[in-house]
């Protein structure tokens, strides 16, 4: 059969809506979970659960009255489990004008009543994007299944050896200032008919005190702008209390990432002290300031073992949404460059020259990586831009004979 299709259709009305009446990205999350768990339900013909969540960005934060619009499809079945593809539109309904916002992948597998594991049908390709689709899941897959052992080797790489590097900013706020502990009982409402809570809740929960951290570092209120890809340790249900965790990791310049760890308690384990940690995500959030421009957040530090693990984990993490982002995910353009020849060379490494010049002057440049006197940095505007300073001790004779010495030009 064709891949099980679900729509969902919603106005957003105030109770959706934060303060600054912006849809809560909390009750977006819930809606998103719900249409893609309906999907696979469709396919499957069995109750199924959230088994893992890959990189979510919002393009754009929707505000009261008007209409978001959620469609839900299933991609692949891989045996026992099977991905979804969400795709969430913004539609204001007074120029009845409609935007991509968000684009999302979900895992998911099936949990009949009895418990046993279920063989999921294959899903029919009837259109060219159907085939399309059904090859990137399994490209998907891939990277999910290689992300712990890639994360491990980006670790290593980010440096973590030299404990202190984030202890020598000047100025930098203690993490410590913006941890934040949350409790909520897990109700009825919060769970379907097999008792297990709702993944889109417990993110929506986790979401709720991401941002309640992050503000603690701004002046601003703070926007979600994407949630790194995760996955469900463990169930949870009615009954169970959750205890919810969350603390900034590292800043970015222009963004901050927010760690949330959960962990449950039935009764029993609630008196004896004895946890279940059911689930971890990272929340990417930046924030505008009132004359519309993106606040700068402070450097951070850490006074923990724990603190600094998490602030290397955080940069190691960026890492990879960029590789994610502009490589793997990467979208075509319509830029023609200009084609070479002997009798433009000259304009066209002028023009070159030029640009890198301008860009190298910008603002926003964000330290990716340092090594040995040297720093890569990045910019993230329409694209991503990357910049290698290197700092080298000669005499200024040498130095200036070595950069007009262009028979040495062998990169």
């Amino acid at each position: 059969m064709a891949g099980a299709q679900v729509h969902m259709c919603k106005t957003i009305f105030p109770a959706h809506a934060n303060q600054h009446g912006e849809l809560s990205a909390g009750q977006l999350l819930k809606w998103i979970d719900t249409t893609a768990c309906l999907a696979a339900e469709k396919h499957a013909g069995f109750s199924c659960v959230t088994a893992s969540v890959d990189d979510i960005q919002f393009e754009e934060t929707a505000r009261v009255g008007q209409i978001i619009g959620i469609k839900a499809k299933v991609n692949r079945a891989f045996n026992t489990s099977m991905e979804v593809g969400v795709k969430v539109t913004l539609q204001d309904p007074l120029t009845n004008v409609e935007k991509l916002i968000s684009v999302a992948f979900s895992t998911y597998v099936a949990r009949p009543a009895d418990g046993e594991k279920v063989t999921l049908k294959p899903v029919e390709l009837l259109t060219p994007q159907d085939s399309l689709e059904y090859t990137l899941a399994a490209e998907r897959r891939k990277i999910r299944l290689d992300h712990e052992h890639d994360f491990k080797i980006l670790i290593q790489e980010c440096g973590m050896k030299n404990e202190h590097v984030c202890n020598k900013e000047e100025d930098a706020v203690s993490t410590d200032l913006t941890h934040v502990q949350s409790i909520e009982l897990v109700l009825p409402p919060h769970a379907n008919h097999q008792g297990n809570t709702f993944g889109g809740q417990i993110m929506a929960w986790m979401e709720t005190a991401a941002t309640i951290s992050a503000s603690r570092l701004s002046c601003c209120h703070p926007t979600l702008k994407s949630v790194d890809m995760f996955k469900f340790r463990g169930p949870s249900t009615v009954g169970d209390r959750l205890i919810f965790n969350a603390i900034v990791n590292n800043t970015f310049q222009k963004s901050v990432e927010v760690g949330v760890r959960v962990e449950a308690y039935n009764c029993e384990e609630w008196g004896k002290g004895h946890a279940r940690h059911i689930n971890s995500a990272f929340f990417i959030f930046n924030a505008i300031k009132e004359n519309g421009e993106l606040f700068t957040f402070p450097r951070v530090k850490s006074t923990t073992k724990d603190g600094l693990r998490r602030y290397h984990e955080a940069i190691a993490r960026k890492r990879i949404r960029l590789a994610r982002k502009y490589v793997l995910l990467r979208k075509e353009d319509d830029f023609i460059p200009d084609p070479w020849d002997q009798t433009n060379q000259v304009n066209i490494i002028n023009n070159n020259i030029a640009e890198l010049t301008i860009m190298a002057e910008k603002p926003g440049w964000e330290v990716a990586r340092t090594l040995d006197h040297i720093r890569i940095f990045t910019l993230e505007e329409d694209s991503l831009a990357i910049k290698v300073e290197m700092q080298v001790q000669i005499p200024s004779e040498l130095a200036f004979s070595l950069l007009s010495d262009f028979t040495l030009q062998n990169f």
